[in-house]
């Protein structure tokens, strides 16, 4: 599908690797999952959304690989299809050609990795959770157990909500300001005193680059706010629907 809408980042167009933030267009899927819902783990008739997988692996192309999402700062490798099926983890890392590293999202932050030299490449999914309890710097880490080196590492952070979009409560301020108190400029004054607005794209920055990765950037787009573009868990919720589309940002070795 040479036409499927996407997004890229400068950052990732590296001889020999292919990236795309796919947008919620270009699929099969109807009503609220249209269309380009790429989520196993929605409600979504499985047959739309495995053909929605295969237009992406076409674009892209090569084998899409996926984890079952938990939100958990676990990163492991995939030279091919799981043989048992997704396991639990949270970012996927590569070094073989044609093995498409792809993490889902809707709102929560995607994050493309590549070490172009070095030929190794991952996909992390990073909401607040996984962000705070080190998921990009677990993707890394794995990374260089395939002779990646941190300091030649790119990164893209894709479409997910932004800060004017995420409102939170006081207990995710209390949350990671127990972590680190230099978090607190993360959130910002809400609505009401005791909301605040927090900002994850930046948190998800700031932990790259504390991590030592000097090449990296959000493509600045709101998930929550563009709703012809993406899927958002916080504007169906606030819809009242009873499920969500999931967005899929991948790369992969040529």
């Amino acid at each position: 599908m040479s036409d499927l809408p996407l997004l890229t980042s400068p950052l990732l167009d590296l001889p020999g690797v292919r990236h795309a933030f796919f947008t919620r267009q270009g699929g099969v899927s109807q009503g609220i999952y249209a269309s380009l819902n790429v989520g196993v783990g929605s409600n979504d008739d499985p047959a739309a959304v495995a053909e929605n997988r295969r237009r992406c692996a076409a674009r892209l192309g090569g084998e899409l690989v996926t984890a079952y999402q938990v939100h958990s700062p676990t990163a492991l490798v995939a030279d091919g299809p799981w043989p048992a099926g997704p396991p639990q983890a949270d970012a996927v890392v590569s070094a073989t050609p044609g093995v498409i590293c792809g993490a889902l999202s809707a709102d929560c932050a995607p994050i493309l990795l590549a070490d172009p030299e070095a030929r190794v490449v991952a996909a992390a999914h990073a909401g607040w959770k996984g962000a705070l309890t080190g998921v990009a710097e677990a993707a890394i880490a794995r990374m260089e157990t395939l002779g990646a080196r941190r300091e030649r590492i790119r990164a893209a952070v894709g479409p997910c909500i932004a800060p004017a979009s995420y409102e939170v409560g006081l207990e995710y301020v209390a949350r990671f300001t127990e972590a680190d108190p230099a978090y607190a400029r993360f959130f910002t004054a809400g609505e009401t005193p005791d909301k605040r607005q927090f900002d994850l794209p930046g948190f998800v920055l700031a932990r790259l680059r504390a991590a030592g990765i000097g090449a990296c950037e959000w493509i600045g787009r709101d998930t929550c706010a563009e709703e012809d573009l993406f899927f958002s868990n916080r504007r169906a919720f606030k819809a009242g629907e009873p499920d969500y589309g999931r967005l899929l940002s991948a790369i992969v070795l040529a």
